[in-house]
């Protein structure tokens, strides 16, 4: 395995992955979305691979070895999973909703009715609440003896602005869930789909492999007349101002309202490798992004990937990686939104210079030290990093041949030791909250 060649995949790859793993699309569907996206990088890294290699190593953004693909010529590929992928906090990772294929066909049984699969792809309205009830109602579910799948199809990566999430859209599925429940009397299962489009399959196809021998599309049962007025939702409060104002008065009012502007803000973690605080930050920035505010994650071995390759670890590597995502950071917060960075970020003067950033932008700036004590980070270890910088196979690893000097100004201090990720997120959360109000 450690010879392998690794491919550190993108949410939409890590999308795929999981239903590989859970049994609803084949191996040879994680290769296909694999071989159309970013490639592996050729040998000597002059330029991307055309093919996969035989046998592919399957990291996460953090560098977490998930699983290995074997994709041989003339042989059918094969995925092994390897360590669990990361979850974050949201109705969406609540492990009573996301489970694998296998376990939710298994749990179906063979009973009559226990094939009907209701995709919910979009909020549902009355009407297609009325409709989830007719179709229910429709087979042997009605008698309590079947169930009915109300498959949430959701991505890791978030919508575009304006768009209902995946925390608001599985909601919205509990919620007819329950009314499905109490109008037919239907066994009725929530299950959350990852789904990113990529793989080559349809998602009636992904939705068969959950148990779903009848699969019925909730937003196909909309009316035109009712998509004609959703569509209009956004233009209602215009429509309002036009009526109770002159032109001119109305001209003026939705020009204040297109330019309004609310003061930016970087929330900025910091800690040692395996403190948690990019499982927190994740968290925080999903959870931002359900409360309708703009938010950017740049976690650091991201950053590493993208604005900083090529950078070394040496203390002025270093300090040029945290400098340019303080940079990233104070942008995006100069124009209203949100930058949750998470780098480890390891020394104070770099730690000051992203300050100093944020605030000649205008923005809010929330230092976060999670301070998970060092043989903690190192039971977590899940890269095997800390042991091979203590075997001095990584030189100037932080904690073990590199100084972490603790931050004295942090607005916040966190131990994930004790603190579980959700209270974590609240406390950050709340105190950004009150910056903003």
């Amino acid at each position: 395995m450690t010879d392998s060649p690794a491919r550190v995949l993108s949410d939409d790859e890590l999308d795929v992955l999981e239903l590989a793993l859970g049994g609803a699309l084949p191996p040879s569907a994680l290769v296909a979305a694999l071989r159309p996206g970013p490639a592996d990088e050729a040998p000597g890294g002059d330029g991307p691979a055309d093919t996969l290699p035989a046998d592919t190593l399957l990291t996460d953004a953090e560098n977490t070895p998930l699983a290995r693909l074997t994709a041989r010529p003339g042989e059918a590929p094969a995925v092994e999973p390897l360590k669990p992928l990361a979850a974050a906090i949201g109705p969406q990772w609540d492990a009573a909703v996301r489970r694998p294929a296998r376990e939710v066909r298994a749990g179906l049984g063979d009973g009559p009715g226990a094939g009907l699969g209701l995709l919910v792809t979009e909020v549902p309205t009355r009407e297609e609440s009325d409709a989830a009830v007719a179709l229910a109602s429709g087979g042997s579910a009605a008698s309590g003896g079947g169930a009915v799948l109300l498959l949430v199809p959701v991505a890791r990566r978030a919508p575009g602005p304006g768009v209902v999430g995946a925390p608001g859209l599985v909601r919205a599925a509990q919620g007819l869930a329950g009314t499905l429940a109490e109008r037919t009397g239907a066994r009725v299962t929530t299950v959350v789909v990852p789904w990113s489009g990529r793989g080559g399959a349809p998602l009636d196809d992904v939705a068969a492999a959950y148990g779903a021998a009848r699969v019925e599309r909730l937003a196909a049962h909309r009316s035109a007349a009712t998509a004609e007025r959703v569509a209009a939702l956004p233009g209602v409060r215009d429509e309002a101002v036009r009526a109770l104002y002159p032109p001119a008065s109305a001209a003026e009012l939705t020009r204040a309202a297109g330019g309004g502007h609310r003061r930016g803000a970087v929330v900025f973690f910091t800690g040692l490798s395996g403190s948690g605080k990019s499982t927190v930050a994740r968290a925080l920035a999903a959870e931002l992004e359900d409360d309708g505010l703009g938010t950017t994650l740049l976690d650091g071995d991201e950053v590493r990937q993208h604005l900083s390759k090529g950078l070394g670890f040496d203390r002025a590597s270093r300090e040029t990686n945290v400098e340019r995502i303080g940079y990233v950071a104070a942008l995006v917060a100069r124009h209203g939104g949100i930058a949750v960075a998470a780098p480890i970020a390891p020394f104070a003067a770099g730690r000051a210079r992203v300050r100093a950033m944020a605030e000649e932008a205008g923005a809010h700036f929330v230092l976060v030290h999670v301070s998970t004590p060092l043989e903690v980070c190192e039971a977590r270890d899940r890269k095997g990093f800390y042991a091979r910088a203590r075997a001095g196979e990584i030189a100037e690893f932080t904690g073990i041949s590199s100084p972490y000097e603790e931050p004295d100004d942090a607005d916040l201090v966190i131990d994930t030791t004790d603190v579980p990720v959700p209270e974590a997120v609240e406390q950050v959360r709340r105190h950004l909250l009150t910056l903003l109000d």
